[in-house]
């Protein structure tokens, strides 16, 4: 079990907090006028969608982390590869992680606890070098030795770095500006209002979920339905995370596709609320 450790005891993780600095200045050149055009915002969007919903919400999360359903393992690994251009790390670090935060979620083991402050759970954490990584190996025995995950934990920056280079021999910096750093600074906010956001706005329909998860509409609208965060972690193997008839839930709606399209089976539902 990881020790619960005062967050101001924890050392500085300096190369995350360098590179997200890099990142976040690089998004600031999108505000000058030689940087922009529709076509850049456009691909922006695009590839926000290919990374964040394919990627992160539908592979990293609900397919692999929760085993909420399942595809053909070349469509499994299509989805890796989505996430791994979010940059978020290699895909066994973040599902270790996330499996980690359900097992404790907002206790003091915790990573992004969100009892330590809204800045805190949403990217203090990753800023310092948390007790929780040590732990990664034990939830992710399933995936460890895969050498398709083993792949992109490894080379998920020079394949970032790569698509930079396509992105600026296709369109030039505006391209590379929009498709990469805006893209990520966006991409990485929406994905951490999950751990802070919906554990302070919004409202509970399972006050029994074991922890301070709320619902909150506008990190659902801006994570293709992630936000719906009470009902996720009241029912954590459920493949559709907006259970009322009001909760959009973008990502359901691509897994149901999946499914009558035969490529998502076994599909797990928690019941749903009117």
């Amino acid at each position: 079990m990881t020790l619960a450790i005062d967050k101001k005891q924890l050392p500085l993780d300096w190369p995350t907090i360098l590179f997200l600095a890099a990142v976040h200045v690089g998004a600031l050149f999108a505000l000058l006028p030689s940087n922009f055009s529709w076509k850049a915002v456009g691909l922006m969007v695009f590839l926000h969608w290919f990374t964040g919903c394919l990627g992160i919400t539908l592979g990293w999360h609900r397919l692999i982390s929760h085993r909420s359903f399942k595809t053909p393992k070349w469509l499994e690994y299509f989805f890796v590869f989505c996430g791994s251009l979010s940059c978020q790390s290699g895909p066994t670090e973040w599902i270790g992680l996330h499996r980690h935060h359900h097992a404790y979620s907002d206790q003091v083991n915790d990573h992004h606890d969100s009892n330590k402050g809204f800045w805190w759970s949403h990217m203090e954490w990753m800023c310092r070098e948390v007790p929780a990584k040590q732990d990664i190996a034990r939830f992710t025995r399933d995936i460890a030795n895969d050498p398709v995950y083993r792949f992109f934990d490894k080379y998920f920056l020079p394949l970032q770095i790569l698509l930079g280079l396509v992105l600026y021999a296709v369109g030039g910096w505006s391209f590379v500006v929009w498709g990469i750093f805006m893209r990520l600074v966006v991409v990485y906010h929406c994905t951490w209002f999950v751990n802070s956001a919906t554990h302070k706005f919004g409202y509970r329909t399972y006050e029994d979920s074991g922890d301070k998860s709320t619902n909150c509409w506008w990190v659902a609208l801006l994570t293709y339905g992630e936000g719906w965060h009470n009902n996720h972690h009241k029912f954590q193997y459920s493949a559709r995370h907006g259970l009322k008839p009001w909760e959009v839930d973008i990502t359901w709606v691509t897994i149901s596709l999946l499914r009558r399209l035969g490529l998502a089976t076994d599909v797990k539902l928690a019941p749903s609320k009117s």
